[in-house]
């Protein structure tokens, strides 16, 4: 299958990239069929200079079937080579990581409103259920309760034994001399 991606040139944190038509088979910098422009990202979008196409010999891949990247299609709509293509929808993508949870909470709260509403429609016709949830909810919490005593248990123990190890070996280290 035909490609057109973007194959990386230029110096360490100068990238410029090459606009090649390649075998989806080969590597992304590695062998291609032919170099059709190129795309220098550090330069401003007004600036012609940012990006170079050979718009004849890219409409010949298209019509061959040659498939571009997502990134290599926005270059080409944005070149007005090929229609523009469609957004992807991620909206978090835009938000700063750190807002990200906020924006989270804050539609959970949301969505938490109409939530409450059909739990206290549920809450009147089923209300033995609830006492049988308690019960179930009360078993689990009492085993961990019994495996913290015995977790505790277990290292004071070990302190123990190593300080009666330690005291015999200062009680050894001499008589060690001694013999000497």
């Amino acid at each position: 299958m035909l490609k057109m991606r973007l194959s990386m040139g230029g110096t360490k944190k100068r990238p410029v990239y090459k606009i090649v038509v390649a075998d989806s088979r080969f590597a992304r910098d590695g062998r291609f069929i032919e170099k059709l422009g190129f795309f220098n990202p550090l330069l401003p979008k007004d600036k012609k200079e940012r990006v170079g196409l050979d718009a004849e010999r890219i409409k010949y891949w298209l019509d061959q079937g040659a498939q571009p990247t997502t990134r290599v299609a926005r270059i080409l709509g944005e070149n007005e080579v090929m229609p523009m293509p469609e957004k992807g929808n991620n909206p978090q993508k835009a938000i700063p990581k750190k807002d990200r949870k906020k924006s989270e909470e804050v539609s959970d709260s949301k969505s938490e409103a109409p939530k409450a509403e059909e739990k206290k429609a549920e809450a009147k016709p089923a209300e033995a259920p609830k006492a049988e949830e308690k019960k179930a909810e009360a078993k689990p919490a009492e085993a961990p309760k019994a495996e913290e005593k015995k977790a505790e248990a277990k290292p004071a123990e070990a302190p123990k034994a190593k300080e009666k190890k330690a005291e015999a070996k200062p009680a050894e280290a001499p008589k060690a001399k001694e013999k000497k």
